[in-house]
């Protein structure tokens, strides 16, 4: 009985040492597909942080000057170009002050009516939702 126990013991201990090397390739294995994916995972997170900070990062001189490059204006038709717009926005922005009042009645029938259908906690997350939205929009804005 002890000599077949120290056989079962030889046996144990070899067999384990050949398990030994396809445990350790599979935990390589195991170990780079988590690091690819690390990686891949961290590639992704700074690609769409790039790209937010590169919509934010635009401001309206340097739309122009793409639009301008694009264009392949010369300094004369940057200039014209430059007034024509200018002067469309400052007709927008007198257009805009016309209709303001009318707007504003607008929105405030609407509220009134909404106000009537929805419920008072319904009422109050939509005018924080419609809060937010104007918030970024203005933010756009001043972009």
């Amino acid at each position: 009985m002890i000599k077949s126990s120290a056989r079962f013991r030889r046996t144990m201990t070899r067999a384990s040492e050949v398990d030994t090397p396809s445990r350790n390739k599979w935990q390589i294995r195991g170990a780079a597909i988590l690091i690819f994916l690390l990686g891949f995972t961290a590639g992704m997170l700074a690609l769409g942080a790039y790209r937010a900070w590169a919509r934010r990062a635009a401001t309206p001189s340097d739309r122009f000057e793409q639009f301008a490059t694009r264009l392949q204006l010369d300094a004369d038709q940057k200039n014209k170009v430059q007034q024509i717009f200018g002067d469309a926005r400052e007709q927008l922005q007198a257009l805009r002050k016309e209709s303001e009042p009318r707007v504003n009645d607008v929105r405030q029938q609407t509220d009134q009516r909404l106000q009537q259908v929805l419920t008072t906690d319904q009422w109050q997350k939509f005018q924080q939702m419609r809060d937010e939205m104007r918030g970024r929009r203005l933010q756009n804005r001043e972009r």
